[in-house]
């Protein structure tokens, strides 16, 4: 039932993104890309952007409610049974500039995991998992929260957003492009068809592959930016909480780390990758040993 739900709230979310960007391509006057004369380019760059860009803010936008839906986050109060958790994390927002104190959740996890997530910085969301509560003393703990707190202020969400949208456009551009480039070097003069000699199955294929090729390489580049994030937020957290406690927190992921790693195969938020595997590059979370090597030789200054 509950993977029914899950995969039902997954279908509703893509339906609504599909149809708001058609709505809007509509609205710009963007039809076929294609033309009898060739690839309009200026109408096939409104499309990829639309789409590229779009798909990822719209998702931004639902980022909160998915999150709360689809992992069970429970919002939590100062007055109830968290109000330490609470007032930690409201401490934090205090100390890293933030207007309004972002929302506190609690979910069931046996993994030792956080997360932040919102479309802006004064409708954001700090979801701490059971297993995290369970599993790490004070310090440590506030390390955590420290570092969810930095993404908040820092906007990372929102940084992060724009980067995959921009990738995407990208990816869905020169796609495209080679896509009919290979096209026609493939067609014999006698193919043409009422859309000027391309055949659309062919295209959809050549997209296909295309995508999934240059999409490897924007892959690459948005796990690489998504690591310098982090770093900065361990940073930001040093700065705030102190870098003992940020130190504790990632020592205390790394003790946990081939449990955690064996039962699900890293963790959501703060990832581990594997040392000197050329998989720790399509990573969105630096190797632990290298983020507390960071802080150890001083790099929280650099963010002062």
């Amino acid at each position: 039932m509950q993977f029914l739900k899950r995969f039902m709230l997954f279908f509703a979310v893509n339906i609504v993104i599909v149809i708001t960007i058609s709505i809007i391509l509509h609205l710009l006057g963007v039809g076929s890309y294609i033309t009898a004369y060739g690839i309009n380019y200026q109408s096939l760059a409104i499309f990829c952007l639309v789409w590229g860009m779009g798909g990822s803010f719209i998702s931004l936008l639902l980022s909160k409610f998915l999150a709360k839906w689809m992992m069970g986050v429970k919002i939590v109060e100062q007055n109830g049974p968290y109000s330490w958790l609470v007032q930690t994390v409201y401490g934090y927002a205090r100390r890293a500039g933030l207007e309004k104190m972002p929302e506190v959740g609690v979910y069931e996890s046996p993994e030792l995991n956080a997360f932040a997530t919102g479309a802006t910085k004064s409708s954001a969301l700090v979801a701490v998992s059971t297993g995290l509560l369970d599993g790490m003393n004070r310090d440590e703990l506030e390390g955590v929260i420290a570092h969810e707190v930095a993404h908040i202020a820092n906007g990372d969400m929102v940084t992060m957003t724009i980067i995959q949208g921009i990738i995407n456009a990208f990816v869905m551009f020169f796609a495209r492009i080679a896509a009919y480039a290979v096209e026609q070097a493939l067609r014999k003069d006698d193919d043409e068809d009422e859309r000027g000699g391309l055949s659309s199955l062919l295209h959809m294929f050549l997209v296909m592959i295309f995508e999934m090729v240059f999409g490897i390489v924007g892959m690459l580049i948005v796990a690489y930016f998504s690591r310098q994030r982090e770093f900065k937020a361990d940073a930001d957290s040093a700065r705030m909480g102190g870098r003992e406690k940020m130190i504790a927190a990632l020592s205390a992921l790394q003790r946990n780390y081939e449990m955690m790693t064996a039962d699900h195969g890293g963790m959501s938020t703060m990832k581990i990758s594997n040392k000197g595997s050329w998989i720790a590059f399509f990573s969105t979370h630096p190797p632990l040993e290298e983020r507390i090597e960071a802080l150890k030789r001083g790099y929280h200054n650099t963010y002062r």
